[in-house]
């Protein structure tokens, strides 16, 4: 059997799949609180000892690059080698990807049930799909048609600058500038991202910050899910806070639409991670699509692509997918080995 992890910043999933079963249906299942462990060995360990389940492999998708086997999680201090997982966990193999190229890998089986659609578009059959994901980072990826099945294409966009294109967005850049050097897609377009534009909101006089709230923030550990609640309650929602979910909104709009252009993605953009869910409430369509499709020349090929939100674990969808068929793979290589021995 194989045990699969989604490992994100803020928390981390870990399910336990096999073959007759598949990816979406987990023969145990816990959510984790990443920081709370010194390493992700120390996680599956706890998690295993609530479980009779055996696993032979495991497969984990995370924030950051894959390289030869080798991955730093970008928001946690973890160093992670497929090699030395696979030792210190007793598995036979051990397998790290990227986790947009995970939920990327899943992209392509998603169901009607499974998204959130803002632009219901007809897509073009085959052409490049373009997935992009708000968590406690920034995440993007795309798909590209090899002729029998969709490739996945992991990336580092999220690290990429930050194009503000509007005056409020350029007074954010100036804001964030002297504070960071560097200012990234992600630093304005995530969980981390969120905080910022709400600082710099508060910090301009745009909108007024409560007493209340500001206590209130001050003592949350995750500040991200109180602005996304006060901008959300029916009634007397919170100025500041609807203000810092509309700029959000946006901004990913806008880089949504970059990634669309850049890959040249007709077949459909993919929004995933957990911001997206908390603000679904809030997502003007008419907003979004005019943010996203405002790019002079060609924002009328933009105003046809396709953008959903993706409703479900695809993360985990795509690794647990991803670690079954190199399962099956292996399988059927050895049942062919095998005929092969007995027919000589």
């Amino acid at each position: 059997m194989l045990l699969a992890g989604d490992i994100g910043g803020t928390k981390t999933d870990l399910g336990i799949f096999s073959l007759e079963r598949g990816p979406r249906t987990p023969l145990a299942f816990a959510e984790f609180a990443s920081a709370r462990y010194p390493s992700l060995a120390a996680m599956v360990r706890e998690f295993l000892s609530t479980t009779d389940l055996g696993i032979d492999r495991a497969c984990f998708d995370l924030a950051g690059p894959v390289i030869a086997g080798r991955a730093k999680v970008t928001n946690l201090p973890w160093a992670l080698t497929e090699i030395q997982l696979a030792e210190e966990l007793q598995l036979k193999t051990v397998h790290l990807l990227n986790d947009l190229e995970a939920t990327a890998h899943a992209v392509p089986s998603l169901r009607p049930e499974d998204l959130y659609t803002i632009n219901p578009e007809t897509p073009v059959p085959g052409d490049t799909l373009a997935v992009i994901a708000p968590g406690t980072g920034l995440g993007e990826a795309f798909l590209t048609w090899d002729g029998i099945r969709y490739l996945t294409h992991p990336s580092e966009g999220g690290h990429a600058d930050f194009a503000p294109t509007t005056d409020l967005q350029v007074g954010l850049l100036e804001y964030l500038m002297p504070r960071l050097g560097h200012v990234s897609i992600e630093r304005v377009c995530s969980g981390i991202g969120m905080l910022n534009l709400y600082d710099y909101l508060r910090d301009s006089g745009r909108a007024p910050e409560s007493p209340e709230l500001a206590a209130k923030l001050a003592a949350a550990p995750d500040r991200v899910p109180i602005i996304a609640e006060a901008a959300l309650q029916q009634s007397e929602p919170d100025a500041l806070c609807v203000a810092t979910i509309e700029l959000f909104e946006s901004i990913l709009a806008a880089e949504a639409g970059n990634l669309a252009l850049k890959v040249l993605a007709t077949g459909g953009v993919y929004i995933g991670g957990g911001i997206p869910l908390h603000i679904l409430p809030a997502l003007n369509t008419t907003r979004f699509m005019q943010a996203f499709a405002s790019k002079g020349r060609l924002g009328a090929m933009l105003s046809c692509v396709p953008v959903h939100v993706i409703m479900g674990q695809a993360a985990l969808w795509g690794t647990a997918m991803y670690g079954l068929e190199l399962m099956a793979e292996e399988a059927h290589v050895m049942s062919r080995e095998r005929k092969t021995v007995a027919d000589r």
